[in-house]
């Protein structure tokens, strides 16, 4: 049996070659119709495109994406092909509520907010969601505003005092607005270019806007023209469209501007990690249960008793902005070669 991985996908491959005859490890933009021919599983990352022009006339049986989004697999075409598919929701949530409380932080530090008498709108309560709406309340925001049209249609049960609310009203009242949804064209709950010319012209408290979801959500030149004319007063970006080929006006233009790493804790590939190895066992009906664990954190790092500057010495976006502003060019290995983070001492 022969296994296609994308190389960057940490801690994986030791477990693989205990599974498979054969182990074929690429950067993951790189991986051709050629290599998966012959392959039985490929286990990817957002920079494979998979659908018919990779996998027609192959013999895979199983695609296993190590990341909470799926919009780069073509799973109308799977499901044609009768190949079984699996992503790895919720792996890097609260890795990316790290990076959405971090950056509020230096927001407060450096900039007007306030956040015990902000109101802060979520937009898209899934896995990501949640643990930001749960990093939130701990951080005392005045008033958290919730939207997410498919769980308010499904029910989903919220915190006591929270409930669901248009996004009208997150317009309305909200200091800051913060994506999290996947990137969908499928109407009625389509998320491309949820954030366009008319939501932005409907803002009336000139909110920051965090987008860590998938660039699309965001029309990158209707925020930018929303921040010329102070619609927007801040924008938190680590989500492009068009990556790797960034906005350099917004890179600049942005308080915090980051290649695309706000899931990319060493704890959260760790958990895509695990999730994508039980996925392969389950598939190959092997009862396993995996433990992988990142790293330990530098020997000698002295952390702050202070809760804010203890956050910010265990991870700090204007570090990664620095670099990407630095390097635009750079964005996919400044991805690729990501140092080690971690959420927790």
């Amino acid at each position: 049996m022969k296994i296609v991985v994308d190389d960057k996908i940490p801690y994986i491959q030791p477990y693989l070659h205990e599974l498979a005859d054969e182990v074929v490890a690429k950067r993951g933009s790189e991986i051709t119709a050629e290599d998966v021919r012959d392959a039985y599983i490929i286990i990817v990352r957002t920079r494979t495109r998979v659908d018919r022009q990779l996998l027609e006339g192959s013999s895979v049986a199983l695609v296993v994406t190590a990341t909470i989004g799926y919009d780069h697999l073509d799973t109308d075409y799977l499901r044609e092909a009768g190949i079984e598919w699996a992503n790895c929701a919720g792996c890097n949530a609260t890795s990316v509520a790290q990076y959405v409380q971090n950056s509020l932080l230096l927001l407060e530090h450096e900039r007007k907010l306030k956040i015990s008498e902000a109101t802060l709108g979520i937009v898209g309560v899934g896995h990501v969601g949640t643990e930001v709406m749960a990093a939130a309340l701990r951080m005392g925001f005045k008033r958290i505003l919730l939207n997410d049209p498919p769980r308010e249609e499904a029910r989903h049960e919220l915190p006591a005092g929270l409930c669901w609310n248009s996004l009208y009203k997150l317009q309305q009242e909200c200091d800051v607005i913060t994506f999290h949804t996947p990137l969908t064209r499928e109407q009625p709950h389509a998320t491309y270019h949820l954030a366009d010319a008319r939501f932005f012209r409907l803002l009336r408290k000139h909110p920051v806007i965090i987008n860590a979801a998938r660039g699309g959500v965001v029309d990158e030149a209707e925020l930018l023209k929303a921040m010329d004319s102070s619609l927007v007063s801040e924008a938190v970006i680590d989500t492009w469209e068009g990556e790797p080929a960034i906005n350099r006006q917004l890179l600049e233009r942005a308080f915090i501007a980051t290649p695309h790493i706000a899931g990319y804790s060493a704890d959260g590939k760790a958990n895509a990690t695990r999730m994508a190895l039980q996925s392969v066992a389950l598939f190959l009906n092997i009862t396993k249960i995996y433990h992988v664990e990142p790293p330990a954190l530098p020997a000698g790092l002295t952390l702050s008793d202070d809760p804010t500057e203890r956050a910010l010495l265990l991870y700090n976006p204007m570090a990664d902005t620095a670099r990407l502003r630095k390097n635009p060019d750079a964005f996919e290995q400044l991805r690729n070669d990501y140092p080690l983070r971690r959420e927790h001492a």
